[in-house]
Parts: structure tokens; sequence; C-alpha cells
């Protein structure tokens, strides 16, 4: 009896996924509302440990980054770096889905 082996495909390096989902997403028509929950998730990383525990954003709509603040000093003085806040999302990846901040 004649044994079977498996053929063997090319030898290819593993391709990175997020090209593949980034072209997915646009042919969708999702890019934006993708670039702002990317920017929710990754709030902690953008703007630093110590302001993301006083600060979490929760959610992205049309442009707007909605973010809740523990307090209204927090929320003071937040409100006095948000043109900081902005710049440092822009310079992130999928930050300039971004247009404004709302804090609550």
């Amino acid at each position: 009896m004649k044994s079977h082996k498996p053929k063997k495909i090319g030898h290819s390096r593993p391709q990175l996924l997020s090209p593949v989902i980034d072209s997915v997403i646009s042919s969708l028509g999702l890019k934006k509302r993708y670039s702002g929950w990317q920017i929710v998730n990754h709030w902690p990383d953008i703007v630093g440990q110590k302001i993301a525990e006083a600060a979490q954003a929760r959610r992205y709509e049309d442009g707007i980054l909605f973010v809740k603040v523990k307090n209204a000093a927090w929320r003071q003085e937040l409100s006095m770096q948000t043109d900081s806040l902005l710049e440092a999302i822009h310079q992130s990846p999928h930050g300039k889905s971004i247009k404004q901040i709302r804090l609550a």
C-alpha cells in the first residue's frame, strides 16, 4: 500500500492581520467608527496612568470622545488640558477620528 504524504504548501511568512482588518473595515464603511473605538480602548496608553485613573474614555460617537471623570476637580483640570489631550490623541494611530472631547 502506497503511503500518502501531505502536500507541502509554499514556505510563506505569516502576515499581519491588522492591514487586512483595516482594509475590510474600510470597505464596509466603518473606518471612522472603528478608529474612534480604538482610541477608547487605548485611552490609558495615550493619556498615561495618572489621567486614566481619574478619567475613563467610555464611548465614541460622530467624532466625539466621551470621557467620564471621577470628580469636579479632575473635570476642571482636564478641561484646561483639552488641547494637549487632543494633540496626544491625534498623534496616536486612529487618532484623527476624534474631533472633540466631552467630559462628564
